[in-house]
């Protein structure tokens, strides 16, 4: 049998070299749709892909010799896991190679909505000189929770401890991960303590709109809130209504429950959200740096050498 893999989204050279090193033959295809690559996916033995589409039955069905799947991500919602599993279909991500990319936007949404850099931003470029409004808080003495402590939490932690802030950390999954930079501590801990609050979590069936009004009832002061993980994680319009209780003081949002347009401007809270002061948005962009775009793939080969096939 030969050992083809199918590259269909657009990946790091650097993967595509480290397979060809192991004896694969590469087809590297990024600009292939799901209708063509169910055509010819009988022939190979490993897919790579990001986002482009679902790696769910229908293609494992017309995947006969299929080994493994290469996810060039961390997560791995758009993978139908318990099938591939059911069909002994090894999966690979790459946490490890865009986690420093996602920690550092991490941080870089929290200290903008800190200290209102893009409100500040707009106002003066609308010729407004208003200092007091724009007065911003400091990150020192602050508690930062962290909900899901794998290589994302770790790294988010690990950025912020310059800043004097204390870090808490809640990983249902997890125990015994105290370290040098985060206190392992119980979700009520969390929820009492927090003045910042970041999800570092995958997206499953038991996190999907997990943070919601209710969840955000719990927490005993106003928080910032920061999302980095997946948008369905949350209920947007949990964050808004927080967001005008004061529950919420502000919201850095990389990834949203609807992404993409036109689909993300036809919800019916995306004006309400986009009008908001008190929010940041970015196009599910913190894992995606021109360094993590190679990492990766670096990650990935690293993995394909080590599996047994």
């Amino acid at each position: 049998m030969r050992k083809r893999i199918l590259i269909v989204d657009d990946l790091h050279p650097a993967f595509a070299e480290k397979a060809r090193e192991l004896g694969f033959e590469v087809d590297n295809k990024p600009l292939i749709n799901r209708e063509e690559t169910l055509s010819i996916i009988a022939g190979y033995v490993g897919i790579a892909v990001r986002t482009k589409f679902r790696i769910d039955t229908q293609l494992f069905d017309a995947a006969s010799q299929l080994k493994f799947v290469a996810r060039a991500g961390a997560g791995l919602d758009n993978i139908d896991e318990i099938e591939a599993k059911e069909r002994n279909i090894q999966l690979i991500n790459a946490p490890e190679g865009n986690c420093d990319a996602v920690g550092e936007h991490a941080v870089g949404l929290l200290l903008s909505l800190m200290n209102n850099f893009c409100k500040a931003d707009e106002e003066i470029k609308r010729g407004i000189w208003d200092r007091e409004s724009n007065r911003g808080f400091e990150l020192k003495g602050k508690v930062v929770g962290i909900i899901g402590y794998g290589f994302m939490g770790q790294s988010f932690a690990e950025k912020l401890a310059g800043f004097g802030v204390r870090i808490i950390a809640y990983d249902k999954y997890k125990t015994g991960f105290s370290d040098d930079y985060v206190r392992e501590v119980s979700m009520e801990e969390i929820v009492k303590h927090s003045d910042v609050l970041s999800l570092h979590i995958p997206l499953t069936k038991e996190t999907k709109q997990m943070v919601n009004d209710e969840y955000f009832f719990h927490f005993k002061k106003p928080i910032f809130f920061i999302n980095t993980a997946r948008g369905e994680i949350v209920s947007t319009t949990a964050v808004l209504t927080q967001l005008k209780k004061g529950k919420i003081i502000g919201a850095g949002l990389d990834v949203l429950e609807t992404e993409k347009f036109p689909s993300l401007g036809e919800q019916p809270w995306f004006d309400e959200l986009k009008a908001s002061g008190k929010v940041i948005l970015t196009p599910h962009v913190a894992g995606w740096t021109f360094d993590s775009y190679r990492k990766i793939s670096e990650v990935l080969g690293r993995k394909l050498a080590e599996m047994k096939l």
